[in-house]
């Protein structure tokens, strides 16, 4: 038979029912809840009947059980998706040294919300950042999902405990205007057309890349892994990105950055221009290959190209680093997606297909990041086109 008891500590008030589970050494099992109703609604659901049977009873701790979950990550993927990239295993296997090192105090079957909140304190004061601190604690909700979806474990104790970090656009993100995207590209225009001939070469490939990176929206790790048969007459079609490693292609990283683009007329004959005359064959169809055939660092894309512009169009500002005051380029290449996005928003007037060309999972991405803009739209309207059309 089962009972609740009503327990009082430090961490609050909780309700623990008993209940009987064979697999366990004492043939008792704990499972705690925040409020009487949940754990009533636990002895009443026919989750009770199964509790002492588990799929994996080899499984007994955290360790073996995140140990489990990395072999999933790895081999099947996780809840039917497809198994993650080795860059994201070695950021996984990372976490989890952190979830394996700490000292549990119960079995895997036996662990209650307040330990879960016993181990987010731990990383909480350890020697770590809140940021990293609340991607190990959702590697271990992860963990804990796995765990109870496939049997290991009768019931998940971890749902709503969380590290709450902040917001990666606290701040307001910082998107170019029309006049300085428009500098950029004219920097560009110069730069490929000037007398030394050593960087009129360099900027034939680095000026198409601005323009369809302007164009586009697309993240660096797209374009610059774009391949020739991606483009037809009116757009681009997004399939692949280079991965965090940066030493692989892969797929984009979520099934929603699979998406098609449509272009301004220039720029796809800027692009295509580059294909016929410039552009050297290689062996991932690449548009813009590095000289070992290879794709291009996105880091030295924008040092060498994207910093360049900024500079020949007076996009620098001064900042203090190290008690030096230094001069920098205003903007990243990223912000050419937030420029992207706010002609969008003014243009478009489907949130959900502003959703789709930015690429985004879910219409709360979109708004998180881009709500403030939604105010400042004037309500014109203009069907497919590219976005330069807009700026040019």
């Amino acid at each position: 038979m089962s009972d609740i008891r009503k327990r009082v500590g430090k961490n609050g008030t909780t309700y623990q029912v008993r209940y009987p589970d064979t697999t366990s050494k004492s043939g008792i099992s704990y499972a705690s809840f925040h409020t009487m109703k949940a754990a009533r609604a636990f002895v009443e659901s026919n989750k009770e009947p199964a509790a002492g049977h588990s799929i994996h009873p080899e499984i007994r701790t955290v360790a073996e059980a995140t140990d489990l979950w990395l072999k999933i990550c790895e081999k099947e993927g996780l809840n039917g998706r497809e198994p993650v990239s080795g860059y994201t295993l070695k950021n996984y296997e990372y976490r989890a040294d952190f979830i394996k090192a700490y000292r549990w105090p119960k079995p895997l079957r036996e662990l209650t919300a307040p330990d879960v909140v016993a181990f987010r304190s731990w990383l909480l004061n350890g020697q770590m950042s809140r940021t990293v601190a609340s991607k190990v604690l959702s590697s271990f909700q992860s963990v804990m999902k796995e765990m109870n979806i496939r049997g290991v474990i009768p019931h998940n104790v971890a749902p709503g405990i969380y590290v709450r970090t902040e917001s990666r656009y606290k701040e307001p993100i910082r998107i170019p205007g029309k006049d300085e995207v428009g500098a950029l590209l004219k920097a560009a225009d110069e730069l490929a057309n000037v007398s030394n001939q050593t960087i009129a070469n360099a900027w034939q490939r680095y000026r198409p890349i601005l323009y369809l990176a302007a164009d586009s929206g697309m993240r660096p790790q797209e374009y610059l892994a774009v391949a020739r048969s991606s483009f037809d007459a009116a757009g681009v079609q997004v399939t692949r990105a280079i991965d965090g490693s940066g030493y692989r292609l892969s797929v984009t990283k979520t099934a929603a950055g699979r998406r098609f683009i449509d272009l301004s007329p220039d720029t796809i004959a800027m692009v295509r221009h580059y294909i016929e005359h410039h552009s050297h064959d290689n062996d991932f169809d690449l548009v813009f290959p590095a000289s070992n055939g290879r794709w291009m660092c996105r880091k030295n894309w924008q040092r060498r190209g994207f910093n360049v512009a900024c500079e020949r169009a007076g996009l620098m500002e001064k900042v203090e680093k190290n008690g030096k005051t230094v001069e920098q380029p205003m903007y990243r290449p990223y912000d050419l997606r937030h420029f992207y996005a706010s002609i969008l928003i003014q243009t478009e007037p489907n949130l959900k297909r502003i959703q789709t060309l930015m690429g985004h999972t879910s219409i709360e991405t979109t708004l998180n990041v881009y709500g403030h803009l939604f105010e400042e739209k004037d309500g014109r309207n203009n069907p497919k086109s590219g976005i330069l059309d807009q700026v040019l």
